[in-house]
């Protein structure tokens, strides 16, 4: 059984393709440029060539490509926008018109003329994935299942914070149960195709946009999937209770996991943190102490403890896990950092987590995938995942 994994950042789409005959360490990856980042690269030729742009496509990741659209705006060159691409910038569509992007609809962006550059908006393109493995003799055909993530701030409503909504929503899958006396495991942020909330507009894009994918969808938020991902590295799952951070590129989120249990959790803006703050936060989480307005205030997410009792850094091989891209901003921590390597590869963490997801949301082809995750140094379930 073959399975897809695609987790997509800011920087970069870290692509995994799992194969139930292979070592896990044998699996097939890609590491390339991120959709947004393509996108990017894409509108600052435009603004080179003096190129009027059209947008169109579904809900992506903004950041790198929102910047571009920003400048190319700025250079007094036109750009348009369908509706659906413009909320990859922002879910107010006043609020992009403001950026000097004009937003129309479908009828007057084929009504431009010709020579308006169009540009299609998609996180996942599963075609281009397809072709490239192609290139090397590896077929996509009969896949037991493709799993995307994507970071989802979710469409918050007008007048309403998107860091609360987007906390609001953290807070609801980890109280959510799939019955009375389970697990808030970290899969719960995953879900199938057909079963996603339809606040979570970036997740719906990726459903919408996976053309040619015969085989089941399932989508997860990145940083519980990378979390998630970190917890089959040997030394982490070894330990009962742990600490792990995933200091992403825009996002740093941390959770606190005991046994068969989400103990707490906060998200705060990578951009916003040093070291000295990052560690203030962890230590805070760790000893229970840390309260929502700590980060909501600091222009973060925000913070929630679900269990009081504290979380020893001292004694142990390490104080904290640490997985993500930024993960740099950890070295030298006096919370004696480990830098999480599960099966030998921190790059595609988010990929071990996708996996180990879906065996959790499609149980039909579940066995198989955690045969594999138990292969490699460990048992291959953390304790706080086992029911």
């Amino acid at each position: 059984m073959k399975i897809l994994t695609v987790d997509i950042g800011t920087g970069t789409q870290d692509i995994y393709l799992y194969d139930s005959r292979l070592d896990l360490e044998n699996g097939l990856k890609l590491i390339v440029p991120s959709p947004t980042m393509i996108l990017h690269q894409r509108l600052r030729e435009a603004t080179r060539r003096g190129e009027a742009v059209l947008l169109t496509g579904v809900t992506m990741g903004g950041g790198p490509s929102q910047w571009a659209a920003e400048d190319h705006a700025r250079a007094g060159l036109p750009i348009y926008a369908t509706p659906e691409a413009a909320r990859s910038f922002n879910d107010e569509l006043e609020a992009v018109e403001t950026m000097g992007i004009r937003v129309i609809g479908e009828d007057e962006a084929h009504s431009l003329p010709i020579d308006v550059r169009s540009l299609e908006l998609c996180d996942f393109d599963f075609a281009a994935i397809a072709r490239t493995l192609e290139q090397f003799g590896v077929s996509l055909k009969d896949l037991g299942a493709v799993a995307v993530a994507v970071f989802d701030h979710g469409n918050s409503p007008p007048g309403y914070s998107d860091r609360q909504f987007r906390f609001d929503y953290l807070d609801e899958r980890i109280r959510a149960r799939p019955r009375p006396g389970a697990q808030n495991r970290l899969s719960a942020f995953a879900y199938r195709a057909e079963d996603v909330p339809p606040i979570m507009t970036r997740l719906l894009a990726v459903v919408n946009s996976a053309q040619g994918v015969d085989a089941p969808l399932v989508v997860m938020d990145t940083a519980p999937a990378a979390v998630l991902g970190a917890t089959f590295d040997p030394q982490v799952g070894s330990n009962q209770r742990v600490l792990i951070a995933n200091v992403g590129n825009f996002h740093t989120l941390a959770f606190r996991l005991g046994l068969g249990e989400i103990e707490g959790v906060f998200e705060h803006h990578t951009g916003l943190i040093d070291l000295p703050k990052l560690e203030a936060l962890l230590h805070s989480l760790a000893s229970g102490g840390l309260k929502h307005s700590d980060v909501f205030d600091d222009h973060g997410h925000g913070a929630l403890i679900y269990d009081p009792q504290p979380l020893p850094l001292t004694g142990g091989d390490f104080g904290v896990a640490v997985t993500g891209p930024r993960r740099n901003l950890m070295r030298g921590s006096s919370l004696r950092p480990y830098f999480a390597v599960p099966f030998g590869d921190m790059m595609i963490a988010g990929c071990f987590g996708l996996l180990a997801a879906v065996a959790d949301v499609m149980p039909e082809i579940g066995e198989p995938v955690r045969a594999s995750l138990r292969g490699a140094g460990g048992s291959g379930t953390p304790p706080w995942e086992v029911e």
